[in-house]
């Protein structure tokens, strides 16, 4: 029987698709190696997750937008609907979804990236190194993912609290409020936040100062929790009526998310610390719609350092909280386009006379704010002062909302954020006396609210106090000297930028949010001159008045090592791998200090660096101690921990082996956590003898 032959051509063609299937196969297989040899340094992931950080800042910001808009809401009631119907002003449902920024094109392009880095953090073989890579690129895409899947609800959350909210045009809504609503609303809104924080008194504060607290310590840690109850606690107060700003709570917020990420991603200390600012400055980015000047915030007032590095991943946090807060709050600037241009060079003499006004009022503002909080916590000399100290939080509160209340009867700028009132301000169509009033009542009532126990943020309000001085000033100017000056509006820009700048004491971003928000290259100028006399006036009368106390530098500057190190037996270079980890794993520090074959001080081996060796038991019989420690330099006894810190920031290591004089078998080691305990039980001493408590704006730059 003879074999049937397959037909001509079937034969060659099976065969080049069998070369095609192996080329593909060997394709793959190269790819998969390729993947396995991955390693994604700190660096390289950094701005990964600041974009991701800032995603998350916008999301907040636009969560804590709307939750102040359904506080207002539910304050204004059928008053204000009434007066909307009766304006004929009321959008339908379906006209807001459909106007709503969805930005599609987000899914579009986040989805499938996300879900390739899951993809690849699959195929990822375990061990060693590439478990961090694996771990990395899983959050990052869950944080993606999760991020997108909030985004659209949140969207849609707005274009109905666009419709039902009345979160916007207050300045049109509070002369229909009714006179008992005025005094109640706020009243309820301190209660209900003093209920809130009463057990957490670690969230009082103001959120910036905080988060420049954390960087500057060290420590790096904002609690998650406490962010979001600062949020919530902020909305309650801005929309009921208290004179707050809503940035703080953002600061807060954004960096509490970033601490946490970059602890779950495993990052240095430096590297959180870069994550913190990219967090905050997400969130001023978020709040103003002034990517720049979140950015330059960042950096300026968070990190207080320009350098390459923390470039990227802040830029990319500030670009990102952008994007989502335009999609969730709209695009429309902060500010009107007003035009403006420098009448003449002799009116920059005006804009000086402005910033010694700005920071003037910063300082007022400071001094005040203390004022208040040692008056509401029974801190001032007196009768009423000790009653209200002993009285609980709710009763403080509401009370500081009370005296807000009043105080809105008169202006009603002091209702909430009033960044109404600034538009208004620009264009010129506020008179003095409501303008002069207005910035007065606003400090006091902004004091008041906060120094009682309300939340919410001082730049805001600053911003509206600039810009009501400002706007007063210039109508002064211009009457006198209408042909060499601008008009009023003008200058109430410059002013917002000047008290920002002082009440900060950042001239740079008080220049850059000002010149972004107006869109006009001819007011830099105007505002370098405000901004830095005003910053340079306040900081100043703040450091002139404040206490001299020892700084951080100075308490670094002059302890010696060996006041802190610890004594320890060092580790011989031979140790094999299962003694040093058990040395290791039973250490109060996680590191050790190991010896070279001479008995000099080699270097320390920490805990972390048995992560890459401890799946692979075979090569256990192969390593000792020398293998697996870190060549670091050795420091004296008798060098200052100024000294010792320096060089273990120019290391990236957080403890430093310590030589020990002959004779003696130990050695030491320092620790940065030894430092930081040390540095915050000298804070808790001199705040326990009367020390003066940070404010607002009164961190040590």
């Amino acid at each position: 029987m003879i074999a049937e032959q397959p037909p001509t051509g079937v034969l060659p063609q099976r065969a080049v698709m069998d070369r095609a299937r192996e080329a593909l196969s060997r394709f793959v297989h190269a790819t998969l190696q390729a993947s396995n040899r991955l390693r994604l340094p700190g660096p390289s992931v950094l701005p990964v997750a600041g974009a991701v950080v800032g995603l998350y800042s916008g999301l907040a910001a636009g969560i804590f937008a709307n939750l102040i808009g359904l506080v207002t809401g539910l304050t204004f009631g059928a008053a204000e609907l009434a007066h909307t119907l009766r304006r004929s002003q009321l959008v339908t449902l379906m006209e807001a979804f459909a106007s709503a920024k969805w930005h599609l094109e987000y899914a579009i392009i986040g989805a499938p990236l996300a879900l390739g880095a899951l993809a690849l953090a699959r195929v990822i073989e375990p061990g060693g190194p590439r478990d961090e890579v694996k771990r990395r690129l899983r959050l990052l895409s869950l944080l993606t993912l999760g991020a997108l899947s909030l985004y659209y609800p949140l969207v849609a959350l707005a274009a109905l609290n666009s419709v039902f909210g009345h979160s916007h045009a207050l300045s049109e809504a509070i002369p229909y409020l009714p006179w008992w609503l005025m005094l109640l609303a706020p009243t309820l809104g301190g209660i209900a936040v003093g209920r809130l924080l009463r057990d957490r008194p670690e969230t009082h504060g103001h959120g910036v100062p905080e988060v420049v607290r954390a960087v500057k310590s060290g420590a790096n840690v904002v609690p998650a929790d406490r962010g979001l109850l600062k949020l919530v606690a902020s909305a309650i107060t801005i929309g009921s009526g208290g004179s707050a700003g809503r940035e703080g709570p953002i600061v807060y917020g954004g960096a509490a998310f970033a601490s946490t990420v970059g602890r779950v991603l495993g990052f240095s200390r430096k590297e959180l610390s870069i994550l913190l600012a990219c967090g905050a400055g997400a969130g001023i980015s978020a709040s103003f719609n002034a990517p720049i000047a979140g950015a330059v915030f960042a950096m300026e007032i968070i990190l207080r350092e320009f350098e390459l590095r923390v470039f990227s991943p802040i830029i990319l946090a500030s670009v990102a909280g952008t994007l989502v807060s335009q999609g969730v709050l709209g695009e429309a600037p902060m500010l009107r386009r007003v035009p403006y241009e420098l009448v003449s060079g002799s009116e920059v003499l005006a804009y000086a006379a402005l910033g010694i006004g700005c920071g003037l009022l910063a300082f007022t503002f400071v001094k005040l704010l203390h004022g208040v909080e040692h008056f509401f916590q029974g801190r001032t000399r007196g009768t009423l002062s000790p009653w209200l100290g002993k009285k609980p939080l709710p009763f403080r509160a509401g009370l500081g909302g009370l005296c807000a209340g009043l105080l809105a009867f008169v202006s009603p700028t002091v209702w909430g954020s009033g960044h109404d009132y600034i538009n208004l301000a620009a264009v010129g169509k506020l008179p003095f006396f409501f303008l002069v009033i207005a910035c007065v009542l606003k400090l006091v009532a902004t004091a008041i609210t906060i120094g009682s126990g309300g939340s919410g943020g001082t730049f805001f309000p600053a911003a509206v106090i600039g810009a009501m001085a400002g706007g007063a000033f210039g109508t002064l100017v211009h009457y006198f000297f209408p042909a060499s000056t601008g008009p009023s509006g003008a200058y109430a820009l410059v002013g917002m930028g000047g008290a920002v700048a002082a009440l900060n004491r950042g001239p740079l971003t008080g220049m850059m949010m000002m010149y972004e928000l107006s869109g006009n290259h001819d007011i830099i100028l105007p505002l370098m001159v405000t901004c830095t006399i005003a910053s340079a006036l306040c900081h100043y009368l703040i450091e002139r008045k404040t206490p001299k106390v020892p700084s951080d530098a100075d308490l670094l500057e002059s302890t010696p090592v060996h006041a802190l190190m610890e004594h320890m037996a060092p580790v011989p270079a031979g140790l094999p791998v299962r003694p040093l980890a058990d040395l290791l794993l039973t250490s109060e520090t996680g590191a050790l200090p190991v010896l070279d074959t001479s008995g000099e001080v080699y270097g320390i081996v920490q805990v972390r660096q048995l992560r890459e060796v401890w799946r692979d038991e075979a090569v256990y019989p192969l390593l000792v101690a020398s293998d697996l420690a870190r060549k670091l330099p050795v420091l004296s006894p008798d060098a200052d921990l100024a000294h010792a810190l320096r060089l273990m920031d120019h290391e990236d290591v957080d403890a430093l082996p310590v030589a020990a004089a002959s004779g003696i078998a130990t050695r030491g080691l320092l620790t940065r956590a030894a430092v930081r305990r040390f540095l915050f039980a000298q804070h808790a001493k001199d705040h326990s003898q009367g020390g003066t408590p940070v404010s607002a704006s009164e961190i040590s730059r």
